[in-house]
């Protein structure tokens, strides 16, 4: 039986923030930079020597992953806010989409 396994993770809308659509993006792009970055030291693919143990990086990869979450969440409020956007009528079609393109199978009890 296959089992169509969530990852749920709930990020706060942030304060003191007034994002636009422009910025959040230019903020998501700069954070999966930071992200691949990190990767690329941990991978050596930057050339300088690997001076932190494989824990440490891990820990920093799961940082910068957090970060690029909490972005485009960010996004996801402001499309909201600004568009009138449903996320979970977006976040429904996104997951019927990968059931159509065969990315999870689904036990047809269940659907």
């Amino acid at each position: 039986m296959n089992k169509t396994i969530f990852k749920e993770i709930s990020l706060p809308r942030l304060n003191n923030l007034e994002p636009g659509l422009e910025s959040t993006c230019l903020k998501l792009m700069e954070e999966a930079g930071e992200l691949a970055q990190v990767i690329g030291k941990f991978r050596g693919l930057n050339g300088e020597k690997i001076e932190k143990n494989s824990e440490e990086i891990i820990e920093m990869i799961c940082g910068e992953l957090l970060d690029v979450a909490q972005v485009a969440v960010s996004m996801m409020f402001v499309l909201e806010d600004e568009y009138k956007i449903d996320i979970n009528e977006k976040v429904n079609a996104h997951v019927n989409k990968l059931i159509r393109k065969g990315y999870i199978k689904v036990d047809n009890s269940i659907v």
